[in-house]
């Protein structure tokens, strides 16, 4: 998109372009570091170790305690653990004929 292109939309569309991407980069970001943690635990289970026991720290639990076992396609970050209410993201998965197993971990 050129310069002239962004002088010719109104404030509510700019507004909204960046509001577009700041979302993208925080979907990018998200993805991204789940890219790199997901890496980083293939090479430790490689080793026969966990990351954690790699990094001196306690493995992150959710704040129920209770482990993901579902993940969004675009947004890392969201995750489910099987438990309670089903995420509207899974709901509208499987409404549209998909599979809760679609979004497995592992």
């Amino acid at each position: 998109m050129s310069t002239a292109d962004l002088e010719k939309m109104s404030l509510a569309d700019l507004k909204a372009l960046l509001k577009d991407v700041e979302k993208a980069i925080k979907t990018y970001e998200a993805r991204k570091l789940a890219e790199a943690r997901a890496a980083l635990e293939a090479k430790a289970r490689e080793l026969g170790v966990t990351l954690e026991a790699v990094l001196g720290g306690k493995p992150a639990r959710a704040a129920s305690g209770a482990v993901a076992k579902y993940r969004h396609p675009e947004n890392p970050s969201l995750t489910w653990s099987g438990r309670g209410r089903t995420p509207k993201w899974i709901a509208d998965h499987e409404a549209n004929g998909g599979s809760r197993e679609d979004y497995a971990i592992g």
